[in-house]
């Protein structure tokens, strides 16, 4: 039996992504292998029927210390799930299917919308995008590129 060969995508363990669905740009993300669903910071999150289908509106805001680019973002219910954070607490989360780019590569992943406010990064990426072909080195950081510098400037609170 013979298997095609593909590439693996090594990627460091923070990154720049995009969620071209969502029309966010830049957003910084946490790369984490501890984490099985990836995981965005979401807020104004409302529930709502279309055409007889669970939907979801929800607010993203891509910078840690501004309000600069928020987008209003509206997708299908994928899911809901009991998720363990970190901190061991049990968080029922909706899951919706966005499509990240990471490290040049387009994957659509099953992502939780949760409120990141208090967390270092805005978004994680977890298992189940990175089984995709990713090989992740924790040494390194930002191989698919850095954001511009303006974009680097409203992450941290400068305009």
């Amino acid at each position: 039996m013979s298997r095609t060969p593909h590439s693996n995508t090594l990627t460091g363990w923070r990154e720049w992504v995009s969620l071209p669905d969502a029309g966010v740009d830049w957003i910084k993300a946490k790369i984490d292998t501890g984490a099985r669903t990836s995981s965005l910071h979401a807020y104004d999150v409302e529930e709502f029927q279309r055409e007889g289908e669970d939907w979801v509106r929800f607010r993203v805001k891509p910078w840690q210390e501004s309000h600069a680019d928020a987008t209003i973002v509206e997708c299908p219910v994928h899911d809901r799930r009991r998720v363990r954070s970190s901190s061991g607490h049990q968080q029922d989360r909706i899951v919706v299917l966005l499509a990240i780019r990471l490290v040049d590569r387009l994957v659509v992943s099953e992502v939780t919308l949760s409120n990141r406010d208090e967390m270092g990064f805005r978004m994680l990426i977890g298992r189940e995008a990175l089984r995709r072909g990713f090989v992740i080195d924790p040494a390194r950081s930002f191989l698919g590129g850095r954001a511009p510098k303006e974009m680097r400037r409203r992450n941290r609170g400068r305009s």
